[in-house]
């Protein structure tokens, strides 16, 4: 007879355990349970699994062979950007997440620890005076839906459908934005000049009207181009919209914070303020406007204060406006609060008080500088061009491989053999673009490292 085999690994696997579930449901059989399911979004045979291991020595072992197959950016030298990046984390960050009383802090629970919901006032007390805005949210789970979110604030705060987003978005957080918010927003998107990656305002023009509820962009953008945030704003507002900016905490030092530029709402993404890549994370997304009561009614999630208690001297720090949250209205509010990252909030808290004001300031400059002598010294390479020249950059920027006669994929697999990750690819998101790769470069970079990435890509272009 054959032994029917449990798998510890999987729930309910047990056939007694699955019969009584049948029952209970009034259901013959699974294939009766999952009828309801339209067979096209079923698949219809077994999953291309291997064999199940039932030893738990055997299966760690099989998933330590999986994970030593990565190579960490910090084992290489790196140029790898486009939304997570490879910044200095202070050695405080780890040391203060990596403790009990905040390591699962998860949005602040349980509801009565101050000391938390006071760490994660001080971090949106921090943002608010980087962004130089009033109201910052509790990270989110990360920035493109801290973008997605903003999209649909800016929605019902207008009572407008349409949004438009610039397509010089990352294609990934475009596709976020669009599937988050599509059931109740239309998006229309904005071309950007192929000659300078910024938005195309003849385009951005054409298509405002008295429907358009905001203008979503990136600044800097996902090419690392600085767009012009009060043109964009001035044609923004002469059209009753809002303007959505989505920006890098970490070019706060030395860029105009887009609120005082016109950006009603901010948003964007905490990884660069303490955060290691850590295979694609950690992320959070932060969300923020002047204290306009109409608009914060429309933040779907945590905002943190503090109030006086009743004994003088002593303050209390929690919720704000929690009426107007999913957990107080359930299915009747704005959105679901959904899923915070504030263990990240407290993180970024740590990494802005350790660097400081003057720190930030420092922070930009040295990248700028890096991006600016990474660009002239690429530009010198045969077969290489800037493909958006004329423009100012920040941390990141586009070369053209199109006139080299080698495709981006075959140069950034011979920079790996060389111990060096290259830039990402775009060919596919931006076939208009052709050949094209983005690169970073953050205060991690010195001298010696970019020039390397230039002796390397030299003797590969020129072979």
């Amino acid at each position: 007879m054959r032994k029917t085999k449990v798998y510890p690994y999987i729930p309910n696997s047990v056939p007694e355990v699955k019969a009584a579930m049948l029952a209970a449901t009034g259901a013959a059989s699974v294939e009766e349970f999952y009828a309801d399911i339209p067979a096209a979004l079923r698949l219809p045979r077994p999953l291309n699994l291997p064999a199940p291991m039932l030893s738990e020595a055997r299966l760690k072992r099989h998933v330590q062979g999986l994970l030593a197959r990565n190579t960490h950016c910090g084992e290489v030298l790196s140029f790898l950007g486009g939304g997570c990046y490879q910044h200095h984390v202070p050695a405080l960050c780890d040391e203060i997440n990596g403790r009990s009383e905040f390591l699962t802090a998860y949005a602040g629970e349980p509801y009565d620890d101050h000391g938390r919901f006071q760490a994660l006032w001080e971090y949106c007390s921090m943002m608010g005076e980087l962004l130089n805005l009033d109201v910052v949210s509790v990270p989110t789970y990360d920035g493109y839906q801290a973008a997605a979110t903003a999209c649909c604030m800016a929605a019902r705060h207008t009572g407008r459908r349409q949004v438009l987003v610039a397509a010089n978005v990352n294609p990934d957080k475009r596709s976020h934005i669009k599937t988050y918010g599509r059931s109740e927003i239309d998006f229309i998107e904005v071309g950007f000049d192929a000659a300078t990656g910024l938005v195309d305002r003849a385009d951005l023009q054409a298509k405002l009207g008295p429907q358009v509820a905001a203008f979503y962009v990136d600044v800097p953008n996902y090419f690392g181009g600085i767009d012009e945030g009060v043109a964009l704003a001035a044609l923004v507002q002469q059209a009753g919209a809002l303007l959505v900016v989505g920006v890098d905490p970490s070019s706060l030092g030395v860029l105009t914070p887009p609120g005082d530029y016109g950006a009603t709402i901010v948003c964007g993404d905490i990884q660069p303020l303490g955060m290691h890549m850590s295979y694609g994370g950690g992320h959070g997304g932060f969300i923020a406007s002047r204290d306009d009561e109409a608009l914060v009614l429309q933040y779907p999630s945590r905002l943190f204060g503090i109030a006086p208690t009743s004994v003088p001297g002593q303050y209390g720090f929690g919720d704000v406006a929690y009426h107007r949250t999913s957990f107080d209205q359930r299915e009747n509010g704005n959105e679901f609060v959904g899923t915070a990252a504030a263990l990240w909030g407290i993180t970024a808290g740590v990494y802005l008080a350790s660097l400081g004001p003057q720190g930030m300031v420092e922070l930009g400059e040295g990248i700028l500088r890096r991006v600016a002598y990474a660009r002239q010294q690429l530009a010198a390479v045969p077969g290489l061009r800037l493909a958006h020249a004329g423009t100012a950059h920040f941390k990141e920027f586009v070369l053209d491989f199109n006139a080299c006669g080698f495709t981006v994929a075959q140069v950034n697999a011979a920079l790996r053999e060389r111990g060096i990750f290259g830039g990402h690819d775009l060919s596919a998101s931006f076939p208009g673009l052709g050949q094209s790769a983005l690169y970073a470069f953050t205060e991690l970079h010195s001298q010696a490292d970019i020039d390397a990435l230039v002796t390397a890509l030299r003797e590969l272009l020129t072979q």
